[in-house]
């Protein structure tokens, strides 16, 4: 039924294509639809996803450390001495596991990867909490069920493009092309004096982003660049740039030469906007992230994540210049496709996650002299998690993974969801400790909407699968 529903939205939203103008009153009608949740924000809010590319292991991320739990944990990753994707204990000499100490213990201890201290603070602060085994479902499912082939699931999976796709639009790669981030967007478009700015990704394309009519803006690295020659002389000529404007952003009766020539000439306009809005980078403005301290080298770099989300950061410090009152934010780190040399390399990347987090945690405590904590949600998203079993020196494809939230407004210090038992041949194990999810995404994305400011029947249409969970709220967001 929901894939009917489904096909229906894509029938009518190519139908309006198609029909061009004389079906714009109807578009305005489904653009209203909306209005009752976007009419009541007066505040600012925004969602920033942060992407973990490849699929983190969530098994070294978060660990149950309680005598059953730990031991079987040391049994099944310890293969040798050279190639053991095991951690360190709590006691070790070297590197120690961080402990937390959730609200909900769910009657064991956990803890959390040696380079997560950074989140630890923030976990401990209660501005932090874990999703306990989120994936993309269809339903709630078995074991028998999936083994069985008796329930529906999502298509393609552990492929890292399709479930990519899934995770951050609810359907495979190639096909609808919409994101519920940008979903998100469309409904609360109204709230904002410009939708243009509604959706913006510092780490390229995403699909994550792309609404029914919300379309995302990319910018990469630290400043909003234009296009080059359009306000100096060009080929040293004068008036050589009004020629160049012409040409790439003049009119066309061409309808291909016309619609790139719109799409050219709104990139300008947004450029202009958006240098005028963006905090400055710096004194003044938006600090500059320290570097982190390479845990394998021992050395002080650059964090790309953290410089992502300084930019974030200068632009929810220009929301007010670009009319925004609902913003979805997109920023990445790739490299967790640990199939290989895992303990090394997520050591790193997983340092990288928590100094940028705990960067921009205490940059929203003080943007522009205010506490903008309450009003930005910090969650993180990844193609699936990964096999508890080790294939020599890494994991390979899982399913179900755990996950972060951050801000303000969360309910931190708490583990939300069921952490699974620790082993293999558990009712949740579907082969090599790969896990059945028990949290949907539809569920988590659901969650988030609600603090938002979505309504029941509009979170319904962002998150079609909703409908089959009895629990459609988490919790996690006061």
């Amino acid at each position: 039924m929901n894939q009917a529903n489904s096909s229906r939205r894509r029938f009518l939203g190519n139908l309006l294509a198609i029909a061009g103008g004389s079906a714009v009153p109807f578009t305005l009608n489904l653009a209203a639809m909306g209005t009752a949740a976007a009419e009541g924000a007066t505040d600012y809010k925004a969602l920033v996803c942060l992407y973990l590319g490849g699929g983190n292991d969530h098994f070294n991320t978060v660990l149950p450390t309680d005598p059953t739990s730990w031991n079987e944990y040391v049994r099944i990753r310890t293969t040798n001495d050279a190639y053991s994707i095991a951690l360190p204990s709590l006691t070790a000499a070297f590197r120690p596991l961080l402990p937390i100490a959730p609200i909900n213990s769910q009657g064991r201890t956990f803890a959390l990867h040696p380079s997560l201290q950074p989140l630890k603070d923030l976990f401990d602060a209660g501005r932090a909490a874990v999703i306990a085994n989120v994936g993309t479902l269809v339903q709630p499912i078995t074991k028998a069920q999936y083994l069985a082939g008796s329930a529906s699931v999502p298509p393609k999976l552990f492929s890292h493009n399709d479930q990519q796709a899934v995770w951050q639009s609810l359907q495979p790669e190639n096909t609808q092309g919409v994101g519920w981030g940008g979903r998100l967007a469309d409904i609360m478009a109204s709230a904002n004096s410009s939708s243009t700015f509604s959706c913006i990704s510092t780490a390229g394309n995403a699909v994550f982003l792309s609404g029914r009519t919300s379309q995302p803006i990319q910018i990469n690295g630290t400043s909003v660049p234009a296009i080059r020659n359009l306000n100096t002389n060009l080929f040293g000529a004068t008036p050589g740039n009004n020629s160049f404007r012409n040409i790439i952003a003049g009119d066309y009766s061409d309808l291909f030469e016309k619609e790139h020539a719109n799409v050219v000439r709104n990139a300008i306009d947004n450029q202009v906007v958006l240098s005028s809005a963006i905090l400055p980078a710096g004194a003044g403005g938006v600090p500059v992230p320290g570097n982190y301290v390479n845990p394998m080298t021992g050395v002080s770099e650059a964090n790309p994540l953290a410089i992502q989300l300084q930019t974030v950061a200068r632009l929810i410090g220009g929301r007010s210049a670009l009319g925004a009152k609902r913003q979805v934010f997109y920023v990445s780190l790739n490299g967790f496709d640990t199939h290989d040399n895992q303990r090394a390399t997520q050591c790193v990347l997983l340092a990288q996650v928590a100094h940028a987090m705990a960067y921009f945690d205490n940059v929203m405590s003080t943007l522009q002299g205010t506490d903008m904590r309450q009003q930005v949600t910090l969650f993180t998203a990844s193609d699936f998690g990964r096999t508890f079993a080790s294939n020599g020196d890494g994991t390979d494809h899982g399913w179900g993974s755990h996950h972060f939230i951050m801000g303000g407004a969360v309910k931190g210090r708490d583990i939300y969801g069921t952490m699974p038992i620790t082993g293999l041949g558990h009712d949740l194990d579907i082969g090599s400790g790969a896990l059945l999810p028990t949290t949907s995404v539809d569920q988590y994305g659901a969650t988030l909407a609600s603090w938002f400011g979505l309504t029941a029947t509009q979170i319904a249409d962002v998150f079609p699968n909703i409908v089959n969970f009895s629990n459609r709220n988490l919790g996690f967001m006061g």
